[in-house]
């Protein structure tokens, strides 16, 4: 038996202010073949799963390039083209092949490709023919179209939001393409379109309920896998929304019911799966008057998880003019100023411009008198099992005694390890400042005596009711009430 495995992942922000070319992917991660990491990726724990099935069973996998590149801006053209026709150069090379496993994350926009996924699955299916097995893994942030779901046999999401079960989707899609090759399994999907857009953390009620449920459905009778697409908010696709696949052993009539039970479901959920969101002024006064510590407060839109920058300073200078001390802001984009504390070195005492560098929308740039307390090339955090660079960082004391984490590898804050790998002990802070929407959650709740939601509008398009989008076709709530109704009355 003869397998192929590749991994071509981003996350698209349709309205970042930042572009996205093969220099992103490098920086994040690009392993051409036989060079992925041991641990795996996000979007490529296909490769560390296939590889272990394939020396315990004796089959082959050939492995094409893995790559991710930090959520951001529009792909160019050049970059997504160059990518898809390295991967589908492995595979005719590989040929004959008796099935290919994909790692994708499902949200990736390029100029002229608003579904690079779907187009992608099309040419492997053009090229493999109709009988080869096609298997692949989405991040449910991400946007199910028609053209995927032909295309492929077998598709997983993660369930959990953070995507803390990367490993185990990769896992899950690796054992039914192999199931399906040795006739043990006759796989048959359903799909549900729930005709919604929501943030959906699975870390909480009611998501937590739902989830655990639908796992385990799996296994059960001719239920072989359940995943729920959320959508992706900052992604202006047509198929863009919340979605249930459903796929079961030779029985599309029970997968079509169970998909639309379970979506029907989720659509009531509507409205109530978020956290509460404060205010930046409101959340201060919250932290200010609890003797939690530490208290974990996140900046859920300027989170470079989205595609955004990550360089808002409107936090921050909140959190200054307060007067607060004894905390630490993990991270700040901002490649310029990380390269003027190289430069001045460990100790040295200097005025800064820091942050708020690329957008109108992101603050003005904070200038301060600092001392530049740690530097550290190629610095990194945990994301479960994963390492995630961070690219050359530089620890910065403000005035009053606040530190701020400075990185030139954008990326948003999955881990304590941030704040210790830089030589700041978190445990030991009142206040922690990050920036994520929910990836935080699994990690930081071990540490935080309190974790509280920031909603600071910023370069984030967070309200779909005001986010102008042209490729939506299709009634969404809440853009519309009753998008059933509306659907049937068109």
């Amino acid at each position: 038996m003869r397998i192929f495995c590749a991994s071509i992942a981003t996350e698209t922000n349709t309205f970042s202010p930042l572009r996205t070319d093969f220099s992103d992917f490098q920086e994040s991660f690009y392993a051409p073949p036989g060079q992925h990491p041991v641990t795996p990726t996000l979007c490529s724990a296909v490769f560390t799963e296939g590889r272990l099935r394939a020396a315990k069973e004796g089959w082959d996998l050939i492995e094409g390039t893995a790559t991710w590149a930090e959520p951001g801006g529009l792909v160019n053209r050049e970059t997504y083209e160059q990518l898809r026709d390295e991967v589908l150069g492995q595979l005719r090379a590989a040929m004959p092949v008796d099935g290919v496993i994909l790692g994708l994350h499902g949200a990736m926009v390029a100029q002229d490709y608003l579904d690079c996924e779907g187009d992608l699955l099309a040419h492997v299916r053009e090229l493999v023919g109709p009988d080869v097995v096609i298997g692949t893994s989405f991040d449910p942030h991400s946007h199910l179209t028609a053209l995927r779901v032909d295309n492929s046999d077998i598709i997983v999401a993660f369930k959990e939001f953070p995507h803390t079960d990367f490993v185990e989707t990769g896992r899950a899609v690796v054992d039914l393409v192999l199931r399906t090759l040795r006739g043990e399994i006759k796989p048959t999907k359903a799909v549900f379109d729930c005709h919604m857009i929501e943030v959906l953390p699975t870390s909480r009620e009611p998501m937590r309920s739902f989830i655990d449920r639908a796992k385990d459905m799996e296994g059960t009778g001719d239920i072989l896998s359940v995943s729920f697409i959320h959508g992706f908010m900052a992604g202006d696709v047509p198929d863009l929304g919340a979605k249930v696949i459903v796929t079961t052993n030779n029985n599309p009539a029970e997968a079509k019911q169970i998909a639309r039970n379970l979506g029907v479901e989720l659509f009531g959920f509507r409205g109530a799966t978020r956290p509460t969101f404060l205010k930046p002024e409101d959340a201060l006064d919250q932290a200010l008057a609890s003797d939690a510590k530490p208290i974990v407060l996140t900046d859920v839109w300027d989170n470079p998880g989205g595609g955004v920058p990550g360089d808002s300073t409107i936090l921050l200078r909140a959190v200054m003019e307060r007067g607060l001390t004894d905390y630490a802001v993990g991270t700040l984009w901002d490649p310029m100023a990380v390269r003027t504390c190289f430069s001045a070195g460990e100790g040295a005492v200097l005025p800064l411009r820091f942050g708020g560098k690329t957008g109108a929308r992101a603050g003005s740039p904070i200038d301060a008198e600092v001392r530049v307390k740690k530097l550290e090339r190629n610095a990194w955090q945990y994301f479960g099992e994963s390492i995630v660079p961070l690219g050359d960082c530089a620890v910065i004391e403000l005035p009053g005694g606040g530190e701020v984490i400075l990185n030139t590898n954008r990326s948003q804050s999955f881990d304590p390890s941030l704040f210790s790998n830089m030589g700041i002990d978190p445990a030991s802070k009142k206040y922690l400042f990050i920036k994520s929407t929910n990836h935080f959650y699994d990690a930081f709740a071990k540490i935080a005596g309190e974790i509280i939601y920031i909603d600071v509008h910023g370069p984030y398009p967070s309200d779909p009711k005001t986010n102008g989008y042209r490729h939506v076709k299709r009634p969404l709530w809440p853009i519309v009430e009753d998008p059933f109704a509306a659907s049937k009355a068109s």
